[in-house]
């Protein structure tokens, strides 16, 4: 009997993207942070968002640490980073 093999893998399916408008000014908008729980995630977006509050006056409005960095962001924090922030930086580290 022959063998067969089935690949279990299917393409990635196309989704429609868009950017999202650049801001006029960078001075004092809100930042928003997302934490992906790596070594050094938190240390460089700290030390960011630190840096871009002495040089535009920006603040950080809201953090969010995901479970792991395999993790999506919840539902409910996209929604308070929506309301909250004018901007998100999402942290790598290692």
């Amino acid at each position: 009997m022959p063998l067969k093999l089935f690949d279990p893998t299917s393409p990635p399916s196309p989704r429609a993207a868009s950017l999202a408008p650049r801001p006029v000014r960078l001075d004092g908008l809100r930042i928003g942070l997302v934490e992906n729980t790596k070594r050094n995630s938190e240390t460089i977006l700290v030390k960011l968002a630190d840096r871009l509050r002495h040089r535009l006056g920006m603040r950080v409005t809201h953090l969010d640490r995901k479970r792991s960095p395999s993790h999506e962001v919840t539902e409910a924090a996209v929604a308070a980073l929506r309301q909250e922030a004018d901007f998100v930086v999402s942290g790598i580290g290692d």
